[in-house]
């Protein structure tokens, strides 16, 4: 009985810690096409023309991410998304502690939501 509550319990926290990363994301990128700060960020940044992809980029791997069948491959795709974030306001002497804490949240839920993945890792 106590294996099936943990095993219950880990369900319920994988599937809350990927939900709020999928709303962080999601508010995210439909930041990019409302908010023009996020326009102005960008520029400064000189990827002003490629905003509208990081942000499909970002809705697509998020997608991929929440659905159980896709998650590894989306955590994946996030990692290099939430890399590429981090590099950008690393190398404008921004903070990037935002990032870093989704990142290392996508990695908690993927290891959460896949337990198998810890095994695979430990061989």
């Amino acid at each position: 009985m106590e294996t099936q509550e943990m095993s219950k319990g880990r369900k319920i926290t994988g599937w809350v810690v990927a939900g709020l990363i999928t709303a962080m994301l999601l508010f995210s990128a439909m930041g990019k096409f409302t908010m023009p700060e996020m326009a102005d960020n960008f520029a400064k940044w000189g990827l002003a023309e490629w905003m509208t992809i990081i942000a499909i980029g970002e809705i697509i791997s998020t997608i991929l991410f929440i659905i159980p069948k896709t998650n590894i491959f989306g955590a994946f795709l996030l990692s290099a998304h939430m890399g590429g974030a981090i590099v950008t306001h690393m190398s404008n002497g921004e903070p990037f502690i935002a990032q870093s804490v989704i990142l290392v949240l996508v990695w908690t839920a993927a290891f959460v939501r896949n337990p198998e993945l810890l095994i695979k890792f430990n061989s």
